[in-house]
């Protein structure tokens, strides 16, 4: 039964990416991170996201697939950790065959460090 747990937990955490890999990453030049903000509002509502991010809406992501690079790997975030945006953007991109992790902290995390972020 532990082993279950842990094959499980193994799983949902390789799923997620820390800000701190992120902005790392973000800093080296030709980054290979593309971050996807996934909310689905319009930028009144939103009012900032994470600095450099693309706005696709998890709803609309399939339709732009095409347009995504396939040697990139994709950061997507919603709103906080526990919404479920970010996981559906997520499922796009990795059945799509894309390299694609979901933001651990979401927005809610990344603004509460304090991260580089944009206002709309």
């Amino acid at each position: 039964m532990q082993t279950n747990k842990i094959d499980f937990l193994k799983t949902y955490l390789s799923l997620y990416i820390d800000h701190t890999t992120v902005l790392a990453g973000m800093q080296e030049p030709d980054s290979a991170y593309v971050i996807l903000d996934v909310r689905n509002a319009p930028a009144a509502i939103k009012k900032d996201q994470i600095k450099g991010a693309i706005a696709i809406p998890a709803k609309d992501l399939s339709q732009h697939l095409s347009a995504l690079d396939q040697s990139k790997t994709y950061v997507v975030y919603d709103w906080t950790a526990g919404t479920t945006l970010g996981k559906v953007a997520l499922l796009t991109l990795l059945s799509a065959g894309f390299n694609a992790f979901e933001l651990s902290c979401a927005l809610e995390g990344w603004k509460g460090m304090h991260l580089p972020i944009e206002t709309l």
